[in-house]
């Protein structure tokens, strides 16, 4: 069957109708995360499209072009998200948009083109298993997910409650306090911190499936979640909870108020999104009898070049996360948006 490959800039029906029906299909595939990149961090997106002799997709890749002067040039697939890459109906167009973009590698002279695939593509022979995403395969009741949980947990939970703490769920209208929270965790982890304006972004392109839930303590936001939703899998890609409570328990309630809501709306699974295995994060999702799920990075490098590092682990930006985290917030607060763009 003859496939062709282009460059696609329609309206993204025809692109989202073939997500959707696809079996592995993910939320970031959905051609709404092309603007909601484009419009909250100006990049140059690629989103490149297979058809067959009678004009239907039948593969697709999404790329977004990142470029900095610390890290250099690349395309990801896709930046900022947990999944995205390859999504093909026929080997012939997994072939095919391959070889496309290895005539972006060197057409656009970018370093390194990055896949964040669920599953390994075995054309791509550079690959990183160093994240994974932890899932939590959920019960049909709330009663069911409770009686599972670890007796820990659960006293965790309860302590939270016993402390006054209370849950609110909703939109736009909870963004300021989600914010505020996400910017102090961040902060303190020395990460720069992503702009407002990039969840509002989420929020207004995606109403019907996504949602904010805050944990308050006398009236204050001290953590909060932005949770995302696609098929029978309900996401929580961006937690945050303030240091100085973590003695109250509000990360175990917020994130039990958030399996909640997924068996209310009848969802199979709950993903606590990717962790590095064995770190702190991880420990707190393992506890919740989740499944760790391998993720596959892969990449097509440049002749001579070497896989890239750019995480918080590389020494080389170790005195950068020092010196940020002794920035005052509100330095930080302005700066992040500007620096964070260019990580993925």
């Amino acid at each position: 069957m003859e496939i062709t490959t282009h460059l696609y800039n329609e309206n993204g029906n025809a692109w989202d109708a073939f997500v959707t029906s696809h079996k592995d299909s993910t939320n970031y595939h959905q051609y709404g995360w092309r603007k909601v990149v484009e419009k909250s961090f100006g990049h140059r997106t690629m989103y490149l499209a297979a058809t067959n002799r009678h004009n239907e997709i039948c593969g697709i890749l999404p790329f977004v072009q990142m470029k900095s002067w610390l890290f250099g040039s690349f395309l990801v697939s896709l930046p900022f998200f947990n999944y995205g890459g390859l999504l093909t109906t026929e080997d012939s167009a997994a072939v095919m948009l391959l070889s496309a973009s290895r005539k972006m590698l060197s057409g656009t002279g970018v370093d390194h083109i990055e896949f964040r695939h669920l599953r390994m593509c075995q054309e791509v022979v550079e690959t990183k298993q160093h994240k994974v995403t932890m899932i939590l395969d959920l019960k049909p009741t709330e009663e069911g997910q409770w009686s599972s949980l670890d007796t820990k947990v659960r006293n965790q939970v309860r302590k939270a409650v016993k402390n006054g703490l209370e849950t609110v769920t909703g939109r736009l209208e909870l963004l300021d306090g989600f914010y505020e929270v996400f910017c102090q965790n961040m902060h303190d982890l020395g990460t720069p911190v992503y702009g407002r304006n990039f969840f509002r972004n989420v929020l207004e392109e995606f109403p019907e499936t996504t949602r904010i839930i805050s944990v308050t303590h006398d009236g204050r936001t001290i953590a909060s979640a932005l949770l995302t939703w696609y098929k029978d899998a309900l996401e929580v890609p961006w937690a945050s909870s303030l240091r100085n409570f973590r003695l109250l328990c509000p990360n175990n309630l917020l994130y039990w108020e958030a399996i909640r809501f997924a068996i209310d709306g009848g969802f199979r699974t709950f993903d606590f999104g990717r962790s590095t295995p064995g770190e702190g994060t991880y420990n707190f999702k393992k506890q919740w009898g989740v499944r760790s799920v391998p993720l596959y990075w892969q990449y097509l490098l440049r002749e001579g070049g070497g896989l890239p590092e750019v995480n918080t682990k590389n020494p080389k930006y170790r005195f950068a996360i020092q010196a940020w985290q002794r920035l005052p917030l509100m330095v930080t607060n302005f700066l992040g948006p500007h620096i964070v763009r260019c990580i993925p």
